[in-house]
């Protein structure tokens, strides 16, 4: 028997786009045999949408037309199973269009990877794929991540974090940056991903572009020192809390100063064929550094991943000078672009295994959860004759 796999992508975020691409790779991955697949598109307006017309990539060149070929739908619980059912009921009887075992969410930033859409399933009991509620939103969220981190020994570059209210005193921004670090700088919003918002400051009136540019993107900034020598080197880890284990290395090649969304996303896209997403970045698998530093980064990545109880697939990027071997670890990435299966295939895992892991630990983690009591039967409420305005704690039952 099939199991039910919900695949929910888009989202209101700015990496919307490249959540499609991401999901439609999976889903032409997903082993037809073992998954009954059913592709859910949330819009920019965060509005959902089934229909086998969402698993083409070329219908997405006409949102508006796809959007009429498919039915807007919503999750309803029933009992003890969820189910994806039309948003708009027939006057009589109750359609239920099918019931869905569990979820694969493969979305990129604010507003669904950061557990605002994991928090949304996990209130119809629905099982989902990748990190649960609480990893979910450190992980987007790069200051709190690096506080983390940093109490339980993982190499993490110094950083200023600035809130909206700081940037109507800009004088003052520049001043504690200056003070702080010195040039040259990465200036970034705390919570985005794909190098949306991500700047280098060089001076003074860089710095001042570099944070307008950021403050468009999120209400939050984050400021860090640059690694001059920079080499950017990325792993991904698969596992729980549990066991995890690390990928090969790559070391993608930037055409500018940072590596930026147009190189992750666009230039490959120019020479046909559309967009691959991080598939398509050039890139060197593995990476160019020695042996002994790769190991070392790979053991971080597991440590870092257990430590914040991540689950299914992440990629880790990490600093590294390339002069010193010193490294620092940037950012957790709770759902990478592409799912980062193209670090996998150079260890043996296909793109399919890979996708069949993640759904078994999202398996597993619900079966775990399902014997912890989160509730009991007892109702006060019965023998309620009014608490007053102190409410219960303040009565003398």
């Amino acid at each position: 028997m099939k199991i039910n796999l919900a695949v929910l992508f888009g989202g209101k975020s700015v990496e919307h786009e490249i959540s499609v691409i991401s999901a439609l790779q999976a889903i032409r991955n997903l082993n037809a045999e073992k998954y009954e697949i059913y592709p859910i598109y949330i819009t920019k307006k965060n509005e959902f949408y089934y229909g086998d017309e969402l698993k083409d990539i070329n219908e997405f060149r006409n949102i508006p037309e796809l959007l009429g070929k498919c039915e807007r739908v919503n999750f309803v619980t029933e009992g003890s199973r969820t189910y994806i059912a039309p948003y708009a009921q027939k006057m009589f009887g109750k359609k239920l269009i099918a019931p869905i075992d569990v979820a694969f969410p493969i979305v990129h930033g604010t507003n669904v990877e950061d557990g605002a859409l994991q928090g949304f399933l996990k209130t119809f009991n629905l099982p989902f794929v990748g990190c649960d509620v609480l990893p979910s939103a450190i992980c987007m969220d790069k200051y709190v991540a690096k506080v983390l981190l940093r109490e339980c020994g993982i190499p993490v570059l110094d950083g200023l974090r600035f809130t909206q209210s700081d940037y109507s005193d800009l004088g003052s921004i520049v001043s504690r940056v200056e003070e702080k670090f010195g040039y040259p700088v990465i200036v970034k919003p705390v919570n985005l991903g794909s190098s949306v918002g991500i700047s280098k400051a060089e001076n003074t009136a860089e710095l001042e572009a570099a944070l307008s540019d950021a403050y468009t993107y999120a209400d939050k900034v984050l400021v860090e020192p640059a690694v001059v020598n920079l080499k950017e080197i990325n792993c991904s880890v698969i596992g729980d809390s549990e066991y995890a284990e690390a990928s090969e290395c790559e070391e993608p090649v930037a055409s500018d100063k940072i590596l930026s969304y147009s190189d992750k996303y666009l230039d490959n896209s120019k020479q046909g064929g559309g967009s691959k997403g991080m598939a398509s970045l050039k890139r060197k698998i593995p990476a160019d550094i020695p042996a002994d530093v790769k190991e070392k980064i790979q053991k971080c990545a597991v440590d870092a991943f257990k430590y914040l109880d991540c689950n299914g697939v992440v990629r880790i990027d990490f600093l590294m000078d390339s002069k010193t071997n010193e490294f620092w670890l940037n950012e957790i990435n709770a759902i990478p672009g592409s799912l980062s299966f193209y670090l996998w295939e150079p260890v043996g895992v296909k793109y399919t295994e890979l996708l069949d892991k993640m759904i078994a630990l999202a398996l597993k983690r619900q079966r775990q959860v399902e014997d912890i009591t989160f509730s009991f039967d007892t109702n006060i409420l019965s023998s309620a004759t009014g608490f007053g305005a102190k409410g219960a704690k303040g009565s003398k039952m």
